[in-house]
């Protein structure tokens, strides 16, 4: 991990209150799918912590983020050329398992993002990928057709039917009766408690407020299910963990 001024190449909007920023750095070279970054917004103390999204050379990476707050609206008005303060990549990574034939990957919302680079990953060496994409509405949709290039079989979920299946993410693998039982998932709680209700094989990123994004604050512990009196820091043991592995 390290601390670097990356150049801001693009920063777009992509659908209701979601942005893309596409951005300039040498740390894309260390980056691995599932990881985030921590980034300095002037003004606020306390980073911005973003998966991110897909990894396009050694010095290129984009970031896909939600304006949920002062912070990431002031994120959401930078202009190309600028430049940004990121630390980074930090967290655990999503593992790729070659001798899997077909994996499923499920995303709500800004939990959608970190799954991309996955797909990459998997299409590069020819594994079918299942992709299950939940969203509120259908002004929230986005990346499907970048999905869909690559390759990947798409489903779109919203709850309120105005795109793709309505209802939830297991709403729409019931539908299309999607089987393939390895998964990765990413997206808000209630969505993650369902993926790991329904699957016992895979992975699933947690969200939570961080800090210093390290691991040295304690702020965003999540207790281990099966060891008592063991605890994993989401920012540096996580985000990502095996099913079943941690409380939420």
């Amino acid at each position: 991990m390290q601390v670097e001024t990356c150049l801001i190449m693009r920063n777009d909007k992509i659908a209701k209150d979601t942005y893309r920023m596409q951005l300039q750095g040498k740390i894309a070279q260390d980056m691995k799918p599932g990881q985030f970054v921590n980034i300095k917004v002037d003004g606020y103390m306390l980073r911005r912590p973003i998966s991110i999204c897909s990894v396009e050379s050694k010095n290129e990476f984009v970031i896909v983020y939600k304006v949920v707050g002062d912070g990431t609206k002031v994120l959401s008005e930078l202009s190309a050329r600028r430049m940004l303060d990121v630390f980074g990549p930090l967290g655990s990574n999503y593992p790729i398992h070659e001798e899997l034939d077909e994996v499923l990957l499920i995303g709500g919302g800004v939990g959608v993002p970190p799954l991309y680079e996955l797909a990459k990953q998997y299409r590069a060496i020819n594994k079918k990928v299942n992709v299950v994409l939940g969203f509120n509405d259908a002004a929230s949709v986005f990346y499907v057709n970048e999905f869909e290039r690559l390759g990947a079989s798409v489903v779109v979920a919203t709850m309120d039917g105005s795109y793709g299946v309505k209802g939830t993410v297991m709403d729409a693998i019931k539908e299309k009766g999607i089987t393939c039982d390895f998964t990765y998932s990413c997206g808000p709680i209630p969505m993650l408690k369902a993926v790991e209700n329904a699957y016992s094989k895979g992975y699933m990123s947690f969200e939570s407020r961080m800090a210093c994004g390290i691991g040295a604050c304690m702020a965003c512990v999540a207790k281990d299910k099966k060891e008592e009196n063991m605890y994993h820091r989401i920012c540096k043991e996580g985000p990502v963990f095996p099913i079943g592995k941690v409380e939420y």
